[in-house]
């Protein structure tokens, strides 16, 4: 069923057959049993799919493209069923229990050999003991562009907040007077007698920004007022902000950041894909694919979603099922999909409650204030605190072709994104989102 081979230090699998780049070692069966960990080759096209990610579900090894099926359980057993029901012959009872082991233990990953730079890859997360595999071990260091009202809040929630995985946080604006004030403020908090459990603020100048191990994309070129009529603000912002995101996505490229990018600027999920393309265009603005990796980018918007969503499930009997079976997929906006539960979908319900956290929005602006702190703290610094502790989260991971919304953590061994037996109509929904996605950038 398959073959292994040895690359370095790291023992590797393909499928029975494949061709396989020059200088791999053939190695047998008994070399796997006695690995670390296990990593499956699989050759697709660079920006169709993530460069690496954990494998969850043995049924990932036999997809021929990556999209939203790889959420959903039983939509993975319908794309893999002919290899599957192979792998699950008594001749290859001994291949399988090898594999589901190392899975078990989460030490089973995937990665494309046709990524640049891709046995760099099959390094990482060798000694990690937490969080992305591409990030040094201990405390990191994060900067964060643009301190506005969502920065500025954001920033607040990280400085008090992550102490244990933060060592200090860099902030630029283009203001500089703002960057000097909140350093000052911030640093004048502190616990009594414990005077560096708190990660230092400093101020940094835009040149300085991927000098870090995670950048927070927070800028933007501006909200629509209260009172202005605009309906969806976040595509309003699009086409202004995938600029500023073009610009400093480049800027990566140039610094060769090897870091994560969390966007957090609204659209956050179309404005994920702009960085990740942007950053791949060479001189001649072609797409070579030597920018930031997929999983180097995370969109930080369905936190707040989710948080809606929980808001509404304490404060009406008939969604209460979302606190303890709910989910939330897709987009921070209108193509948001709530599911009331997993296990007993209601599709009526969970379309209901879908309204209501996306109209959520309008209900602040009605009141006259802009909604920016749940944002701040549900889709920011807590969910980049998650992500950096290796913690399960909210956030948009890409697949296929856009970033798309899901529960997810980064792991020694690679991105997991939460596999699920999806209910048919509850996946319908996600396909849905997912085309709407791919339609915008």
């Amino acid at each position: 069923m398959f073959d292994f081979y040895r690359i370095g230090n790291e023992i590797c699998f393909v499928r029975k057959g494949q061709a396989v780049p020059e200088g791999l070692s053939p190695e047998g069966p008994e070399a796997a049993r006695t690995a670390d960990r296990l990593t499956f080759l699989y050759f697709r096209e660079p920006g169709s799919c993530r460069a690496s990610f954990l494998v969850n579900d043995l049924d990932l090894l036999f997809q021929s493209e990556e999209s939203a099926v790889f959420l959903s359980s039983e939509e993975l057993r319908k794309a893999a069923a002919e290899e599957a029901e192979i792998l699950d012959r008594p001749e290859h009872a001994g291949e399988k229990a090898l594999l589901a082991g190392f899975m078990e233990k989460s030490k089973l990953r995937a990665v494309n050999a046709c990524q640049s730079g891709w046995k760099e890859i099959l390094t990482e997360g060798a000694d990690a003991a937490a969080g992305p595999a591409f990030l040094p071990k201990g405390k990191k260091k994060v900067n964060i562009l643009a301190i506005g009202d969502v920065g500025s809040n954001l920033l607040t929630g990280l400085h008090l907040l992550g102490g244990d995985c933060i060592s200090q946080i860099g902030i630029c604006d283009l203001d500089e007077k703002v960057t000097a004030r909140w350093a000052f403020e911030q640093n004048q908090i502190a616990y009594p007698w414990d005077y560096d459990r708190l990660p230092e603020v400093r101020a940094i100048k835009a040149e300085e920004l991927f000098d870090a191990d995670v950048v927070v994309f927070v800028a933007s070129k501006g909200i629509p007022p209260v009172g202005s009529g605009v309906k969806d603000v976040r595509m309003y912002q699009f086409e202004n902000n995938r600029k500023i995101v073009g610009m400093y996505a480049r800027q990566a490229r140039n610094c060769g950041f090897r870091g994560m990018f969390c966007q957090v600027s609204d659209p956050v999920d179309p404005l994920a894909k702009t960085a990740l393309l942007e950053s791949n265009r060479n001189e001649n603005g072609e797409l070579d694919w030597k920018g930031l990796r997929p999983e180097q980018i995370q969109g930080f918007g369905l936190g707040v979603m989710n948080a809606r969503a929980a808001y509404y499930a304490k404060r009406d009997p008939r969604f209460s099922r979302f606190l303890t079976e709910g989910r939330t997929f897709g987009p921070h906006g209108q193509e948001l999909v709530v599911a009331d539960s997993i296990s007993d979908y209601n599709d009526e319900l969970s379309r209901e409650l879908t309204q209501k956290v996306v109209t959520a929005n309008m209900e602040m602006r009605a009141l006259g204030f802009k909604p920016f702190v749940a944002p701040a703290f549900s889709s920011g610094a807590l969910s980049i605190l998650l992500m950096l502790r290796g913690e399960w989260h909210c956030g948009s991971v890409y697949l296929g072709g856009a970033f798309m919304g899901v529960k997810n953590r980064y792991t020694p061994d690679g991105l997991e994104t939460e596999v699920l037996p999806l209910p048919g109509k509850l996946f319908a929904r996600i396909r849905e989102a997912e085309e709407t996605l791919k339609a915008i950038c």
